[in-house]
Formats: structure tokens, sequence, C-alpha cells
């Protein structure tokens, strides 16, 4: 009876120890933690290959996952744990798939009409994949998060700075900036950008500047600049740094599955980032009216399994017709 009482006793000040150290990551953390896909089907379409995890990563104007809010932004995030490697797979939003209970539609749409449940089952039915979880952020927190490694350095075209500049001038408006403490971009080239200047410039798609395809790069390059400022901060300042990106996220990862997550990502040092697109250049087109971007789902697909699981970077086709 004594040794079972023992047994009892460490039992009960180990559940207090783990229920204890998860509050305090979820507060010293402070995200959303959404726990309604968890046992739901969210028709994976393989087997998860062992070291390496794939993660749907929304990005939103809004931290709420409600029903009706489109998603601006679609990635495939891979922890590749076997290469010591972060991959970012950026999905096209117009991208023209068959979305259950709607027939044909734009991908973002999926996040509108089911919140991060439909948006998954719409990746993996469409690109073959086995996502079982997600992370939806606020990307009009971008600011933040850009001033919080100390700003970041983007080599800007004429195009870029002036339709940056008009979202500067709106947002900065809206915040109440006055007219003389404003930030806009003053020249072209490369430079050090603040967060409303990176934020406005990863968003902006029209002047001439490439349509949602530039959005996409533009993003990419803010994303890479970015880790290329973390990579630099010590320990105390990704603390800080986690403890501001977290404010304004919701995510399916409990504290218990995304923490062995992030220690397996940094084990060894901080990983290399790598992005790509699907569809690739020269592999896609249009459709009649205008509204969709069409282009052959397996063939995306086969490029997307080769990058996240064999590492094989993928290939513009008009690069490949003219090699």
């Amino acid at each position: 009876m004594r040794i079972l009482r023992r047994w009892t006793l460490m039992a009960v000040v180990l559940t207090l120890a783990v229920t204890l150290g998860l509050y305090a990551y979820r507060t010293a953390f402070g995200y959303t933690y959404d726990d309604s896909l968890k046992g739901a089907d969210l028709a994976a379409n393989v087997t998860p290959d062992t070291g390496v995890t794939n993660i749907a990563l929304f990005g939103v104007d809004t931290r709420t996952v409600d029903i009706g809010t489109r998603s601006d932004t679609m990635m495939v995030l891979t922890v590749d744990n076997k290469r010591h490697k972060l991959k970012l797979t950026s999905l096209m939003r117009d991208s023209r798939v068959e979305v259950e209970g709607h027939g044909e539609d734009k991908l973002c749409h999926a996040y509108a009409y089911g919140g991060p449940k439909l948006a998954i089952r719409a990746i993996n039915r469409n690109f073959g994949m086995d996502i079982q979880d997600y992370v939806t952020v606020d990307f009009g927190q971008m600011k933040t998060l850009v001033d919080a490694v100390g700003g970041v350095w983007i080599d800007v075209s004429e195009k870029e700075r002036v339709e940056a500049n008009k979202f500067i001038k709106a947002y900065q408006k809206e915040k109440g900036v006055p007219k003389d403490e404003r930030t806009p971009i003053e020249q072209s080239g490369y430079q050090h950008l603040n967060g409303v200047q990176a934020m406005c410039y990863a968003r902006i798609r029209k002047g001439g500047t490439g349509d949602d395809w530039g959005r996409v790069e533009r993003q990419s390059v803010v994303l890479n600049a970015m880790f290329a400022q973390v990579k630099n901060l010590s320990t105390g300042e990704l603390v800080s740094l986690m403890q501001t990106m977290m404010d304004d996220v919701t995510t399916s990862l409990s504290p218990t599955e995304l923490m062995p997550l992030a220690l397996g990502a940094v084990k060894g040092g901080m990983p290399e980032l790598v992005h790509t697109r699907v569809p690739v250049d020269g592999a896609w087109e249009y459709s009649s009216s205008g509204q969709y971007i069409v282009y052959d789902l397996a063939q995306a697909s086969d490029a997307l399994h080769a990058f996240v699981y064999d590492d094989i970077l993928p290939v513009s086709a008009t690069h490949t017709a003219a090699s």
C-alpha cells in the first residue's frame, strides 16, 4: 500500500507539472488553440513521411477563423527534419479546384466556405497531401514582426515603390499617423524597410507589379529577409519574437505538439528556409473569364510532392522548354 501511495502521489505530481507547464506555455506565448480538427476526416491522401511534417499556413486580414473569411495567402509549410529545412510552397489563391459542396471554385474560397477544415480538405484532395494541422496568421501584423527583427533589407523597384506608397499612405492615415510622421519609401533600390513599409510592399499586386504572382514573390522576399535577420538574434530575442508572433496566431497544434515540432526544427541550429510556388512558370493560364488560374493539378501535385518529400525544387516549364 505504501508503494501504491507513492506511485499515486508521483502520478498526481507529474499530472500537475504537465498541466502547469502547458498553462505556462499557453500564457507565455498566448496563441489561440483550435481543437476542432482533432479526429476530423481531412481527406489525407498519402501516408505521412517520417521526419517530414506538412502544415497548412493561411494568411488572413483578421485573426478570426470564422466562416466567411477568405485566405489571402495559402502555403504548405513543411518541417523537413531529415534535411534540416523549412520549406514554404505557395498555392495560388485563384487556382481553379474542386471544393466540396461548391463544385469548381477558387482555392481561397474554401476557407471562406468552411474555415480551415474545408480548406485543408481542398488542398489534400486536389494536391494529394497529408496535411492534418494548420496555422492561421494575421498578415496585417507583419509590420510588428518586421520591426521586432530590426527591419529588413529589400531591393524595391520604382513601380513597387509607387504602389507600396499608396498602401502606406492609406494604412497610416487610417491609423491616425500625422502627415509629417508617415514613412513612405523615398526611393527605389536596395534599402532598409521598416515594418509598415515591408508589409505594404508584400501586399501590392497592381500598378504593373505582377498581379498575384508578383505578390507571392514579394512575400517570399520579405520572409527570406526576415529569416536572415532572425538568424542573428539571441535566445532571449527569439523568445520575445515568438511571444510577439504567437499573439496573432490561431492553430490546431496543441502545445504538446508544437513544442517538439519547434525543437526538432531548430535542433543543430537554425534550419535553411526554401520557398517555391505551384504551379510553376509556364505551366498555367488564365481562364477565358480571367477569373481563375487554370493548370494541370496532377502535374502541380507531382511538383509539390517532389519538393516536399524528395527535396527537388520545381523548375519552371518555360525554363525546361528553353533548355
